[in-house]
């Protein structure tokens, strides 16, 4: 009798507890964090005035959030009247069922930058001044707090704290930067310190995302700091390498941006405001890890609208100028760039399907082939309610493609009928 109730507790337990799957988007770029959908079966093209519209949610303030998506329920953030906050929207319908104050509003630009992270029972949300904080995902009651300039002496440039907390098992991932903290893993459930990372002489943050890396056997958190590119053994903390800290790569830099992409031993960096981006072979060479740089291209600048890998090639918007580039990963050549065409201003991107979702900062979105080499633009529409500095990342998930537009989110179905 003990061992039926005990299997039935059991039972109710996984029953209860949700469960990440293959139709959720849970942290900024994908559960892998690569910036790509495994969605399949989608439009291959569009009608002129775009995919059908599935519904969209309103007065989610302004900010530049992406979404999460997880179950029956789809996150974001954004400054509304006179405070930060966290909100959980409806899938179906759009409807907004919660929102939670995260903090203060403004900043060198108004409104968050941080896009939530969930494991569909909990969700995570930094906000701007470097508030963090755990809800339930189903009620939005806070379950905890913290703050990474007043617990750990977290430093950031001007813009702010902007990275997306990165979620690994029970493990929540944060990059305060400073001199004691640059990195720091917490316990998801409490935000109970398990280690924090330094680097010899500080870093500020910058104002990328953490990745996780397997390099050498050994699990490493590698992330874009201020001033270089740093990884962390995942189980202790220590520093393991960093690259880049010279006014000519990363070091010094107005402001670095993109996500890293990890492939294999090769870690690929970007960043903009003239700068380029670096392939980077990583080995183990002993006790120590060794860094070879494969190739600096100084063509394959990023400023926000991120870049992704799709097969051997990554894509990515040059700076901020609105003209997507596709160039090889292992050689750093550049295959295209857009010339003409809708959309004007910054440029960010998923890829599903095999198509490229850009999406530019006047509100113009295209769905563009991946697979070509050249610039192939099979669809374009505009979104009601595009302005300019619109920068947050399209989602494509579970058939629905995601465009925040300030103080709008639209949800339009791209699923092949």
């Amino acid at each position: 009798m003990f061992r039926v109730l005990t299997a039935l507790l059991l039972a109710s337990f996984a029953l209860a507890t949700p469960v990440i799957g293959a139709d959720d988007w849970p942290i900024f770029r994908g559960a892998d964090r690569t910036g790509v959908s495994k969605d399949t079966g989608l439009l291959k093209e569009w009608p002129a005035d775009g995919p059908p519209l599935a519904w969209k949610a309103t007065g989610i303030g302004v900010g530049y959030s992406s979404v999460s998506v997880s179950g029956d329920k789809v996150f974001t953030m954004g400054d509304a009247d006179k405070d930060c906050f966290l909100f959980g929207i409806d899938r179906k319908t759009g409807k907004k069922l919660w929102e939670l104050k995260v903090g203060k509003t403004g900043g060198n630009y108004q409104g968050p930058r941080c896009t939530p992270s969930t494991d569909g029972e909990l969700v995570f949300a930094l906000g701007q001044h470097g508030d963090l904080v755990c809800a339930s995902a189903k009620s939005g009651k806070e379950v905890w707090r913290k703050s990474l300039p007043k617990d750990f002496g977290g430093e950031v440039g001007p813009w702010n704290f902007s990275e997306s907390p990165l979620l690994d098992g029970d493990r929540l991932v944060v990059t305060p930067g400073g001199p004691k903290a640059a990195m720091v893993v917490l316990e998801k459930k409490t935000g109970k310190r398990v280690w924090a990372g330094a680097i010899d002489g500080g870093d500020a943050a910058g104002y990328s995302s953490v990745v996780i890396a397997n390099l050498g056997g050994v699990k490493q958190y590698v992330q874009l700091m201020a001033n270089g590119l740093v990884s962390f053994d995942a189980k202790t903390g220590k520093m393991l390498w960093r690259y880049g800290t010279k006014s000519d790569r990363f070091g010094g830099n107005t402001a670095n941006i993109p996500t890293p992409i990890v492939s294999g031993e090769f870690v690929f960096a970007a960043a903009g405001y003239g700068r380029g981006a670096a392939l980077l072979k990583v080995t183990k060479d002993g006790e120590r890890f060794a860094v070879e740089e494969v190739y600096w291209n100084k063509a394959l600048t990023n400023k926000h609208g991120g870049v992704i890998l799709v097969g051997d090639k990554v894509f990515g918007d040059r700076d901020d100028s609105g003209n997507p580039f596709c160039a090889d990963f292992k050689t750093g050549r550049v295959i295209w760039t857009r010339k003409g065409g809708e959309g004007r201003g910054s440029a960010s991107l998923t890829c599903a399907d095999g198509k490229l979702y850009i999406r530019y900062s006047d509100g113009w979105v295209a769905l563009v082939d991946a697979t070509a080499d050249k610039y192939t633009e099979i669809s374009a529409f505009k979104v009601p309610n595009g302005k300019n500095n619109t920068w947050a990342h399209p989602v494509v998930v579970g058939g629905r493609f995601y465009v925040r537009e300030l103080d709008t989110l639209w949800c339009y179905d791209v699923t092949a009928k």
